[in-house]
């Protein structure tokens, strides 16, 4: 990564964290990296995951009993946490394209941070567990954590450069996913090839990888990875939601296939069709619940040209009837977080702006603002236990069962991309990195 755009990242880091500190009365900011945690009735940690608040500070993501302390106006001081150690990994002390912009000081032993810390005027952000006796200061202010959250909606160019090196990692593990299905693969088998490809362990993936063959590709969270191929001729289609990191930022890209012409084949084509056109259609000042709404229509005028409804596409939306096809909302925020932060908030100082009562999984709500970024991800889909319901409502009338049948083995279609909206233009970075690959 270019040094001089961290340098540029960390300028303008400064310069937000200044004002939010005054703004909430405090001079210091005290944050953890976190501490791992110990199995239940086991001498195994879990896999560490790192506080998201730390790594906004610092690109560190796999180094527990770290800290930076942010004082207003000055170089943030990293404390590195690097044990003596003959079990475990220790990570060598920091040389890279960040390192100049901290006052970094090495850790033998945990306690070893409590010097460096005080209360005085100092918010803290982090689980507490271990800490009870340390000055900290406040911990967890809302208000702090509320503006915090709300800028790191808009990325800095730097974060910009980390997302799109996410996009083009994960692309091309999605690329191996593929051959790896069309050449008969497991689920536990694509998901090998996926990993191999991006050169990242499911630890440092930023979620379970979602691959499904066949009718799993209805299950929206579907991770359980069969080890079991499916012949040849009983395979159909394959959905996979898979991404990468970079600097612990994520990409989040989902994919569906069939596995043979026919109208399954044709209806993931007017599935990416439909996505690419809801991707055109985002612009700043546009209320991103809109655009959602407007995802309803698309997967309705879906739902009748493949003749698997008899409503109107209008009338499908305002019935509720496209919900049991797309239960889900159409995307996020996207950065350090897979479902990045501030989503339905209503403004820095905090609040709430909640999702539609018709759409409550719909993750974002807020209007359409040059330097953020979105994930896109429209979805159609065979779901046994919403169809099931839906068979026993007053719109069961308004439904081809006979078509909802041929298709239900199939799954289900979702086409995600990640995209960076500009003033001027949106960046598609998951098309440009297919483009490019």
């Amino acid at each position: 990564m270019d040094k001089k755009l961290f340098a540029e990242h960390i300028a303008l880091l400064r310069s937000r964290y200044d004002a939010i500190l005054d703004q909430c009365g405090f001079d210091t900011l005290n944050v953890y990296s976190g501490r791992p945690k110990v199995q239940f009735l086991d001498d195994n940690n879990y896999p560490f995951k790192v506080n998201p608040q730390f790594k906004a500070l610092v690109p560190v993501t796999d180094n527990p009993h770290s800290w930076v302390i942010y004082r207003r106006g000055q170089k943030p001081k990293l404390l590195f946490y690097r044990p003596v150690d003959f079990w475990h990994y220790v990570p060598p002390a920091p040389q890279t394209f960040w390192s100049d912009e901290y006052e970094i000081e090495l850790l033998s032993k945990p306690d070893e941070a409590k010097p460096f810390l005080h209360a005085d005027n100092a918010a803290f952000i982090g689980e507490t567990d271990g800490l009870e006796d340390w000055p900290l200061g406040e911990t967890n202010p809302e208000q702090l954590i509320s503006r915090l959250h709300w800028a790191r909606a808009y990325k800095t160019p730097y974060e910009m450069a980390c997302l799109r090196d996410a996009n083009r990692i994960a692309v091309g593990a999605h690329r191996a996913a593929e051959d790896a299905f069309r050449s008969g693969a497991s689920e536990f088998e694509i998901n090998l090839a996926y990993l191999k490809a991006a050169g990242q362990g499911e630890n440092r993936m930023p979620y379970g990888n979602i691959v499904g063959l066949n009718d799993h590709g209805s299950i929206l969270h579907y991770t359980h990875l069969s080890d079991k191929r499916i012949p040849e001729a009983q395979l159909r289609s394959f959905l996979i939601d898979a991404g990468a990191d970079s600097h612990g930022y994520c990409a989040d890209i989902t994919r569906s296939y069939a596995y043979r012409d026919g109208e399954f084949a044709d209806l993931v084509a007017a599935m990416d069709i439909m996505q690419q056109q809801l991707v055109g259609q985002m612009k700043v000042d546009l209320p991103y619940p809109d655009l959602h709404r407007d995802c309803h229509l698309k997967v309705a005028d879906i739902l009748k040209r493949f003749d698997l409804i008899k409503s109107s596409p209008e009338s499908a939306v305002e019935s509720g009837l496209t919900g049991t096809f797309m239960p889900h909302g159409l995307g996020h925020f996207l950065g350090l977080q897979v479902h990045d932060v501030g989503g339905h908030q209503s403004g820095p100082e905090g609040g709430t702006n909640p999702p539609p009562a018709d759409s409550p999984f719909l993750r974002t709500t807020r209007t359409i603002e040059a330097e953020q970024v979105f994930t896109v991800e429209p979805g159609l889909y065979f779901i046994d236990s919403l169809l099931g319901d839906l068979k026993d409502s007053g719109l069961a009338g308004e439904v081809h069962w006979d078509k909802v049948e041929e298709l239900r083995p199939f799954g289900g279609v979702r086409i995600e991309d990640n995209v960076i909206v500009h003033a001027d233009r949106v960046e598609n970075m998951t098309r440009d990195c297919y483009a490019e690959s």
